[in-house]
């Protein structure tokens, strides 16, 4: 049975674009493709999508608002198309807080050779989104995989060397997090369980450039501990959260009994800068045993050898459960290479956080 995906957009050439893209994916049908959310409503009356693909602004009513209605009325998921800005990041992170499975950018020029470059990541998101809980996704935030093409190991950024077991403890630990679609949701649900005496966090959050800094703005507001985008040469600190900025490779440095991260450019890896494969394995080659990894919710496999190699390295491992993931891809991977000394449900995972902290 088809995908059915209604696309609502009120700019005709995203319609006519994108529209004619979808009508040619395979297994997946365009339901309609309509200007604004009062016409989409009316479509919904006579057949309620599997998938809708929508825009921010739009006249008569925003797409925030329809959302919210959606969400309300009948779960579902909904991959924002947003042009990429300062302003807009705002909004799009206001859209995803209220449910949203993904946001996938769209550029103010040269949309048409842009979506069909990526039309085959737009069509793996669409599947990925048919299957997602949509559940789980109200009233809270999802993810954001880049939309790119191409696929690369962490060798390109960081060469892999033998695991570590020798290195020695420090009074310092680090938490390790990796996760995309569906990841704000549980970075959220995490971060703000957490008491201010907590031990640091760098994040990997598959999300576009300008966009990580709105969320981690967002997130520190909810919080006890402190969350902020991260800065070429960050100290690591108890209490703190630093998330990878969008566009950016993060790695981990060990600098004395202290740790500092490294904000550095570079290719894609396994389809996404940043990867959370290159941070995993920084961590693996600089904190080994004082570390924790987590890998949490969002389609693909980044993450997971990274994750292998912090265990090998003697890091404690965890990977979320399917019951409470949006999408299980990530930690599937994980847990099929033996990656994962745990596997725990989200409402878990800050618990082990804080005992992980208090162990000697």
């Amino acid at each position: 049975m088809s995908i059915r995906v209604l696309l609502v957009d009120d700019s005709a050439v995203m319609r006519q674009t994108l529209g004619a893209l979808i009508q040619q994916m395979s297994g997946i049908e365009l339901l309609a493709a309509v200007a604004d959310p009062i016409l989409a409503q009316k479509r919904m009356q006579q057949h309620w999508p599997d998938v809708i693909v929508l825009d921010v602004e739009m006249p008569r009513m925003d797409g925030i608002t329809f959302l919210r209605q959606i969400m309300q009325e009948r779960p579902t998921p909904v991959i924002i198309c947003s042009t990429l800005t300062e302003r807009g990041a705002q909004t799009t992170m206001d859209a995803m807080a209220a449910g949203a499975f993904t946001v996938i950018c769209k550029p103010r020029i040269g949309l048409r050779n842009f979506l069909d470059e990526h039309a085959r990541d737009f069509a793996a998101t669409i599947r990925a989104a048919a299957q997602a809980d949509a559940k789980r996704l109200a009233p809270r935030a999802a993810a954001a995989p880049l939309p790119v093409s191409g696929k690369l190991s962490a060798d390109a950024i960081l060469p892999a060397v033998k695991p570590q077991r020798s290195l020695s403890q420090t009074t310092e630990r680090v938490v390790a997090i990796g996760t995309s679609t569906g990841g704000t949701q549980a970075l959220e649900q995490i971060l703000t369980a957490l008491p201010r005496l907590s031990p640091g966090i760098v994040i990997v959050q598959h999300m576009p450039e300008k966009f990580t800094a709105a969320f981690a703005q967002r997130l520190d507001g909810l919080c006890a501990i402190d969350v902020r985008e991260a800065r070429h040469g960050d100290r690591v600190l108890p209490g703190l959260a630093l998330i990878a900025p969008g566009g950016k490779h993060m790695l981990l440095r060990r600098s004395g009994a202290q740790y500092v991260v490294e904000v550095v450019d570079g290719p894609l890896v396994s389809r996404h800068r940043p990867s959370v494969n290159v941070l995993f394995r920084s961590v693996a080659q600089s904190a080994g045993p004082n570390a924790m990894g987590m890998l949490l919710t969002g389609m693909g496999d980044d993450g997971a050898a990274g994750l292998l190699e912090m265990r090998q390295a003697g890091a404690h491992t965890v990977a979320q459960d399917e019951a409470s993931c949006v999408v299980f891809g990530m930690p599937r991977e994980a847990i099929k290479r033996g990656a994962a000394q745990e596997v725990l449900p989200l409402h878990l995972m800050h618990e082990r956080i804080f005992a992980y902290n208090k162990s000697e």
